[in-house]
């Protein structure tokens, strides 16, 4: 028996019970190539698009060259047909000259706003993404352009659509850059509550504190604890967490004895440079994760200073040779070392809420997106 097609999303604005309409892409966009060298318009690459968000990553207003592109204008769709699955996209409130493998598309009979919804619904990503080539995957033009996309046939609905799509955008990207503030003055934070080279006090510390700091070598305070004893296989269920490393370090729970002391132990990835603080007994799932501790350093400060002075990433090698040999400075003093680690901490704590936030934006617009659109 055949399904009976769905003539109308799932979730519609008050007031509109028409059904949609199967429209040609080349019924609602016009596909610009007028080209251009015009040195006196910003220029836009792919890499100047934040994948997936729809927002430059950096000032373009003076990116100014003669290299021939694209002319596109304000309220134009940049849309990235080279491998399509990493989402370049862009809705541009300027004028300019779009550089490299883009379609600039120019809403007709149709909202702007609402084509630029409907190029991230998913059934326009499913024709977009259905590429040829492997290495250097393009988008087909006369596969998309001859795809039927449903389309509401009221200028007002789809103005609604578009204005609220925009909105969310507006808000996610109002919360994108409060987080990368956030991270910003965390690393200004590293820099000044830290010494510099040749200086025994950083510029910046808390009121009641005067000794001077340390110069030392971590090879010189670390203390490794064998992993041994507390690999462990992880599974859904289980009473104890299982540490990898990496961004993700939770990766499942196991049962049995686990590594207890945790109160002052910083767990760090080998390959990845990566830094975790337990918070109960865990297990770890590979000898990458270090075990490690500092006689002397309170917990949250230890990690402090690991992040100020972990070596950068140098690839999928073992980094921990690297960081036993790299000099740090720090504070004996107890009190000064907790009033640092609890200041980075809640730091961290406002920077993950900052994340979640931000996660569940981004949720809940696929989420309506799906329920928006057929």
């Amino acid at each position: 028996m055949q399904t009976k097609k769905r003539k109308s999303p799932s979730l519609r604005f008050r007031g509109y019970t028409d059904d949609w309409e199967e429209r040609k892409l080349t019924d609602i966009v016009s596909r610009l190539s007028k080209s251009s060298n015009n040195s006196e318009l910003p220029k836009i690459e792919f890499e100047d698009i934040v994948a997936g968000e729809g927002r430059l990553n950096k000032d373009v207003s003076h990116k100014f060259d003669d290299r021939k592109g694209i002319l596109f204008e304000s309220q134009n769709i940049l849309y990235g047909k080279l491998r399509p699955y990493l989402k370049n996209w862009l809705l541009a409130d300027f004028k300019g000259i779009a550089l490299g493998d883009f379609w600039v598309f120019k809403s007709i009979n149709s909202d702007p706003k609402f084509v630029y919804s409907l190029i991230q619904s998913n059934h326009y990503q499913k024709v977009a993404n259905d590429t040829s080539g492997t290495k250097m995957p393009r988008s087909d033009w006369k596969k998309v352009s001859s795809t039927d996309f449903p389309t509401p046939s009221s200028l007002e609905e789809q103005q609604k659509i578009g204005s609220f799509f925009k909105q969310l955008d507006d808000t996610i990207a109002l919360h994108q850059r409060k987080l990368d503030l956030l991270k910003k003055q965390k690393k200004g934070f590293l820099q000044k509550m830290f010494p510099k080279n040749g200086v025994k006090v950083p510029e910046l510390r808390f009121a009641g504190f005067a000794d001077n700091w340390e110069n030392i070598k971590f090879k010189d305070i670390l203390k490794t604890y064998s992993f041994r004893s507390y690999l462990a296989y992880p599974s859904d269920i289980g009473k104890y967490e299982v540490i990898q490393q990496g961004n993700n370090p939770i990766v499942g729970y196991s049962d049995g004895t686990p590594f207890m002391d945790y109160k002052d132990i910083i767990l760090f990835g080998d390959h990845t440079v990566s830094l975790y603080k337990p918070q109960s007994p865990f297990f770890i799932s590979t000898d990458g994760v270090k075990i490690l501790s500092a006689d002397n350093f309170e917990g949250n400060y230890l990690y402090t200073t690991l992040e100020r002075y972990k070596p950068d990433s140098q690839g999928y090698k073992r980094h921990f040779t690297i960081l036993k040999n790299q000099e740090l400075w720090f504070t004996r003093n107890m009190e000064e070392q907790k009033k640092i680690g609890s200041f980075f901490k809640q730091l961290d704590n406002t920077i993950s809420l900052q994340q979640k936030k931000l996660v569940l934006l981004k949720d809940q617009k696929k989420a309506l997106l799906q329920k928006m659109f057929i």
